[in-house]
């Protein structure tokens, strides 16, 4: 991770993207924790030898072990372009079987001059639904992942809600800096302010779109615009992405063994889109404002008991508790950041239900 680490910290260059593959990233500096143990997926922390939870589905057991056995995701490019192709590919690994399940049809639009997908169920969207939609903020580092990880994110819920999935092709890094991606989710949001009562609006997303969504909300709250009804903050949190006993132990249990020189940390740079953004800018880093995150609507958390992020994630739900706000955490044992990207989990499906609840509830209030 100490080459991750000089490699990535480069402004020109792209970060890991956040997304499944990136937490579990094959690279020079990385090795395998599990080097010379049984190839079942059990890693060793200084002798300690941890297997998949047994709380896992069979089907989750198995797909721990590939990502530690065998690596398939391959390492992140130092070019930009062909960073983005690669994950591309390995987001159209996630759509293809889900595509098969979860019926959509998904058109090009643009909306407040900026391009999205919408994502409608292939049967229709229910009555319920017509004067309803969700609005999905990509994962992928703030560089990578739009118009294929933003598929992801969005195709199963529209077909399970049956309803309308507006995924943003926002700006990112390196080519664009904060606040680009902020203003262009603003300027969908007024225009679907246009069609839709805000109450009947609910932004979310997946780790950087999970946390662009605590940056928007932050953003319409200063521009004095109504907040949607609920949001959804998957896989992130509402300030930095790494801190707390998750934030170490998640490599290791992952099968990646930090070099002793970079300490016992995960070693994950400051995200290039944020590079010149103050750490104190509740624009963005909402956590560092409770002022702004009163003003936060009800908000659903999602994380996994090995992914990076989800002691930050945890926190981030007790601040908004002790904020007021209505907030609820969830979290499943030995799945990791973005685990909810293989649709074949039952553990992600369980995830789809949850957050199909959670915005049912707050849409019809």
């Amino acid at each position: 991770m100490g080459n991750v680490a000089r490699r990535y910290g480069r402004k020109d260059r792209p970060l890991l993207a956040l997304a499944l593959a990136a937490m579990l990233a094959n690279n020079a500096g990385a090795q395998t924790a599990s080097a010379g143990a049984p190839d079942d997926g059990t890693v060793s922390m200084d002798g300690l030898r941890v297997p998949p939870s047994d709380l896992m589905s069979p089907e989750a057991q198995a797909y721990l072990r590939h990502l530690i056995v065998d690596r398939p995701f391959g390492a992140p490019l130092p070019d930009i372009t062909a960073e983005r192709a690669r994950q591309d590919t390995i987001m159209r690994g996630f759509l293809e079987p889900m595509r098969r399940r979860y019926k959509v049809d998904v058109t090009e639009q643009r909306i407040g001059g900026v391009v999205a997908d919408v994502v409608t169920p292939a049967g229709g969207i229910s009555p319920e639904n017509r004067n309803r939609v969700l609005i999905n903020l990509h994962g992928g580092g703030f560089t990578t992942g739009g118009r294929s990880a933003s598929l992801v994110e969005s195709v199963p819920l529209a077909a399970i809600m049956r309803i309308k999935v507006v995924s943003i092709d926002y700006r990112m890094a390196p080519e664009h800096l904060f606040p680009a991606a902020s203003e262009d989710v603003e300027a969908v949001y007024r225009e679907m302010l246009k069609s839709y009562q805000p109450q009947h609006i609910v932004i979310y997303g997946c780790s950087a779109g999970g946390m662009l969504t605590a940056e928007v909300l932050a953003r319409l709250h200063r521009r004095g615009l109504p907040m949607p009804a609920a949001a959804g903050v998957f896989c992130a949190t509402l300030g930095a992405l790494t801190a707390g006993d998750s934030a170490v132990i998640a490599a290791p249990l992952s099968g990646i063994k930090l070099p002793p020189s970079d300490g016992r940390r995960m070693a994950i740079p400051t995200m290039s889109y944020l590079a010149k953004a103050s750490p104190t800018d509740p624009l963005a880093y909402p956590l560092t404002s409770l002022e702004t995150l009163r003003t936060f609507p009800p908000t659903l958390f999602v994380s996994g008991t090995r992914a990076f992020e989800m002691s930050a994630a945890l926190n981030s739900h007790n601040a908004l508790a002790k904020a007021g706000v209505e907030t609820q955490f969830h979290a499943w044992d030995g799945m990791f950041h973005g685990f909810f990207y293989n649709s074949e989990l039952p553990e992600s499906r369980d995830a789809y239900a949850v957050m199909a609840a959670f915005f049912n509830k707050h849409m019809t209030r």
